[in-house]
């Protein structure tokens, strides 16, 4: 389909697609942003949020019986939000200079499964395990949700399937909360997974089957070899509206944790969130949610590597999920294995189309400099991928963007979002940081 005529017009049209088949960090400002009185409809509602948090409450009483580390927070799944003012110092020794407030959402640190993908992940498979519990009439919507942790529900459970592909991240909070409820659940991972997130997996009690190529072998083996089962469920990153809304109640929490800090959001007060970028999920869920509480006044921006543009790729040549980055040269092989994708969802890269404001790329041995930068500044420990969003500002300041849309930075927040580390072992965590360390020094 993508013939060399066919990119060469591509590159006419977009010419900035020559940079990104280079190689070469880019930032792209999204010429289909539309503000809040141009908003088409989505097929999700900003209403759909608030009932989706009140589904992870009605499971709180679960996670406070079987995961001890969330009774402090009496059952909530939350991170997290840290000014990182140290960091800041770091990062302004270079031009350009960030003006305002410099904080981390410190997914990281979300209890159980470490990461971003304990929102979207947990989210659905607590959605589908109620919807199974309500229909076969073992379970009102008025009990105390403990009683998944119970024999009896894990037994019921025990009959089903799920499957889900990933990377890394996404399978690892699947495979912790399903195992969790008692179902059979199969995680297909691509060969950049990471061999402690398969050793993890297995731990905890899902069967991983590996994959030598990359996230779209993994997902779409996964996918047929799921839906072929009658008791099986997939959990599908390209196209969910479940693990959507989970990432999205995010922005919920962030919202809460703002004005706790007395921070404003709004046209005097503009908002900036950075988010690593896989598929789209995440980041799109979470951009939803923001743009739902906040309006005009949150701009949200995603962050890839250059080696996997998927989303940019797709979002800047209008092409969407039709194309991937093999189509145009790019060998999809990065460090980041949480971002090792090559082709985009097609559900959230229809609605990020119209929410965000830009994405920019970078490189993966910047990845490894900044994690260094971060441990050293902060004593605050994330993988590689989850490190994109700290140069966000940066990024962004090199443009025209706060000019164009009369924005006052001085008074701007700053949000690059952590998406994964806690659950890295020593070791890598060792080796990651030595990495960067060395970077540092050439």
């Amino acid at each position: 389909m993508y013939t060399k005529d066919k990119i060469h017009s591509l590159i006419n049209e977009v010419p900035l697609l020559e940079d990104i088949m280079n190689l070469k960090p880019v930032v792209w400002l999204n010429p289909n942003k539309k503000s809040e009185a141009e908003m088409p409809s989505f097929p999700i509602k900003g209403e759909e949020i608030f009932e989706a948090e009140k589904l992870w409450d009605r499971f709180a009483p679960f996670f406070v019986k079987v995961f001890p580390e969330t009774q402090s927070s009496n059952g909530t799944i939350e991170s997290p939000l840290k000014e990182i003012s140290n960091m800041k110092s770091v990062l302004n020794q270079e031009s350009p200079k960030i003006i305002g407030r410099m904080m981390l959402k410190c997914d990281n640190a979300l209890p159980i499964a470490g990461s971003i993908k304990a929102r979207g992940g947990f989210y659905e498979v607590l959605h589908y395990a109620e919807e199974l519990a309500l229909h076969s009439g073992i379970l009102n919507k008025t009990d105390d949700y403990s009683i998944f942790a119970s024999d009896k529900f894990k037994e019921f459970f025990s009959r089903y399937k799920i499957g889900v592909g990933s990377t890394g991240n996404l399978g690892l909070s699947i495979g912790i909360i399903s195992a969790s409820l008692g179902f059979q659940v199969t995680v297909y991972v691509s060969s950049d997974a990471k061999e402690w997130k398969k050793n993890l997996l297995r731990k905890k009690g899902a069967t991983v089957i590996e994959f030598g190529g990359d996230f779209s072998e993994a997902i779409l083996a996964g996918r047929q070899k799921t839906n072929a089962d009658p008791m099986g469920y997939f959990v599908d990153d390209e196209n969910s509206n479940e693990l959507y809304l989970g990432y999205a109640v995010g922005a919920l929490r962030l919202a809460r944790q703002l004005k706790d800090q007395n921070i404003s959001v709004d046209k005097d007060h503009p908002l900036f969130v950075y988010s690593p970028c896989g598929v789209g999920g995440s980041p799109g869920g979470t951009a939803f949610g923001l743009k739902h509480l906040f309006g005009d006044n949150v701009h949200c921006f995603f962050v890839e590597p250059t080696h996997s543009p998927a989303v940019l790729t797709a979002l800047a040549t209008g092409e969407m999920s039709n194309i991937s980055v093999q189509d145009i040269g790019i060998d999809n092989k990065t460090e980041a294995d949480g971002l090792a994708v090559g082709q985009a969802s097609n559900f959230a890269t229809n609605i990020s189309n119209h929410l965000i404001s830009g994405m920019y790329t970078i490189e993966d041995d910047h990845l490894f400099t900044l994690l260094a930068q971060l441990m050293d500044s902060e004593n605050i420990f994330l993988e590689p991928s989850a490190t994109a969003g700290l140069i966000g500002p940066q990024m962004i300041a090199q443009t025209d963007y706060a000019k164009k849309n009369h924005l006052n930075m001085k008074n701007a927040t700053h949000i690059a979002w952590a998406t994964g580390g806690d659950l890295v072992p020593k070791e890598e965590r060792k080796r990651f940081y030595e990495q960067g360390k060395s970077e540092l020094a050439l």
